[in-house]
């Protein structure tokens, strides 16, 4: 072979070593898609995510890389679930109780009124038999779920005006979560909006709202609810705990090695721990900065929590009488429930009485 042979197939052997060989690496490295019911600005909703990609890519040396994409910029905020069906994306981060429109009992992954604390949520799901059922019910869709934080308990909600009795909710619009919520409030006389929360502030702001919950203080202050409606309640019965999720292509996951489901499934704990902590640590602070700013936190009557406890155990009744399904995990989440509730009587509930009581 002489000398110019050899510098044409070094320098073939070049092209093939800078060009073909990243090719056929990027070719083998996995790629998902995330859609978020969420805009960037959330950094606590949204920010599960991005801590769910950093954490993806982390544990797999890059060779796995997840795209985090907000409300809108591939579909719709409520899109998500028809793109997991249709299989045009891999996965997504939303609130179950968005698609209600679909089936009620999705309310049941999210959050339902006088419903599970974010403690007891995770533990029906994991420990109960809640993540069981739930997904029984999202594989007609094509996914199932994981956690990707909890909000915790929230709030009320923002009004324009004071509210003393359940008849101040005739006739109020009022953006809220969708399902068994929402039902129950109409059953009040709400006429409930379920939109993107990042959509409020004009409504409240135009007057196509006259109240509006989202999340609480930390949340609802970057939205600036504050600056559009005056009072601000809590003793919500509606979300003692509201469990965010990733939903996941039961295709695109089956494709995954081992290796890389089990990097899925840790790097949604991280994200669960990083995102629920997240809101204890800044709730309280954003609420003391609300309450400075002229915010009035009031407290709803009781006569309002017994009507929407009646009401709420109407709808609960009625879809359990046609929905199977519904009255299936519906039961099992109450059973699960009682015991919860006789145990914090002398565990949380009395610690935490006494720490309310005390100075420190």
């Amino acid at each position: 072979m002489d000398r110019r042979s050899v510098i044409k197939h070094a320098g073939l052997a070049g092209v093939l070593a800078a060009g073909v060989a990243p090719a056929v690496h990027a070719q083998a490295a996995v790629r998902w898609r995330m859609a978020s019911s969420f805009p960037k600005s959330l950094e606590t909703l949204h920010g599960a995510g991005v801590k769910f990609s950093e954490t993806v890519k982390a544990l797999s040396g890059g060779k796995f890389e997840v795209s985090v994409h907000a409300a809108g910029e591939l579909m719709p905020a409520f899109g998500i679930v028809d793109a997991l069906a249709e299989d045009t994306i891999e996965m997504g981060l939303t609130a179950a109780y968005y698609y209600t429109g679909k089936d009620a009992s999705f309310a049941f992954s999210c959050a339902v009124p006088f419903g599970l604390t974010a403690g007891q949520l995770v533990s029906w799901k994991d420990h109960g038999n809640g993540r069981k059922l739930l997904n029984e019910l999202f594989a007609k869709y094509n996914f199932q779920s994981i956690g990707a934080l909890n909000t915790g308990t929230q709030m009320g909600g923002w009004y324009r005006k004071e509210m003393k009795s359940p008849e101040d909710f005739k006739g109020l619009k009022m953006r809220l979560g969708g399902g068994v919520f929402g039902e129950s409030m109409a059953k009040l006389g709400v006429v409930a909006q379920n939109m993107p929360g990042g959509e409020v502030y004009q409504a409240l702001e135009k007057g196509t709202l006259d109240a509006a919950e989202f999340v609480g203080p930390y949340d609802d202050e970057k939205l600036g609810y504050n600056k559009v409606a005056k009072y601000y309640y809590y003793g919500a019965w509606w979300e003692g705990g509201a469990e965010l999720e990733f939903f996941i292509n039961n295709k695109a996951f089956a494709k995954l090695s081992p290796e890389n489901q089990a990097i899925v499934k840790a790097a949604a704990a991280v994200a669960y721990q990083d995102g629920t902590s997240k809101y204890l640590a800044l709730n309280p602070v954003s609420l003391k900065r609300l309450v400075g700013s002229g915010t009035q936190l009031k407290p709803f009557p009781k006569t309002i929590i017994d009507a929407g406890f009646k009401s709420a155990q109407e709808v609960y009744a009625e879809h359990s009488a046609k929905d199977a399904t519904f009255k299936k995990i519906f039961e099992d989440m109450r059973a699960f429930q009682r015991d919860q509730v006789l145990w914090n009587r002398i565990s949380e509930l009395p610690y935490l009485q006494t720490m309310s009581s005390v100075k420190i």
